[in-house]
């Protein structure tokens, strides 16, 4: 299966993306988090390319193996700190919006702001909503793992 363009076909888009990362990153949320929640949200929607991308750069992060092979199974294992817990529990929600699902509940916002302040729940948030977009694009232009990045 081919691409059907070029991920980075418009530099308008591009200048507005590296926009959207530097307030997501200026929002005070640990780099290692941001990336487990794209990783997350990445497998979520079967994103191949991101989900790829995400194991990647986690690991030039740092971040353990086990924490990286479990996060599709984080509520059953003890790779993750209760804080972690939350904003993973509010990506999945935010991006499970399907027909009938709940999304983000009550219970869902106040765990994680439990743990975050609003500017750093604004950033876990817009990382959600950017990861859902480069999900959807890549999906759509059939975009392939260890392509692009």
């Amino acid at each position: 299966m081919e691409a059907r363009m070029k991920a980075a076909a418009n530099p308008d888009v591009t200048t507005a993306i590296q926009h959207l990362y530097k307030a997501i990153h200026s929002g005070g949320v640990d780099h290692r988090l941001l990336g487990l929640l794209h990783l997350r949200v990445s497998q979520i929607n079967g994103c191949s390319p991101c989900v790829h991308a995400s194991v990647v750069a986690a690991r030039k992060a740092g971040e353990s193996d086990d924490r990286l092979h479990n996060v599709v199974a984080w509520r059953e294992t003890p790779f993750y700190s209760e804080e972690e817990r939350a904003a993973l529990a509010l990506a999945e929600a935010a991006t499970r919006i399907q027909d009938g699902a709940p999304g983000v509940t009550d219970e869902i916002w106040d765990g994680a702001a439990e743990h975050f302040d609003e500017k750093q729940l604004g950033a876990i948030l817009l990382e959600v909503s950017l990861t859902n977009f480069f999900n959807r694009s890549n999906r759509a232009v059939r975009e392939q793992a260890g392509k692009t990045w």
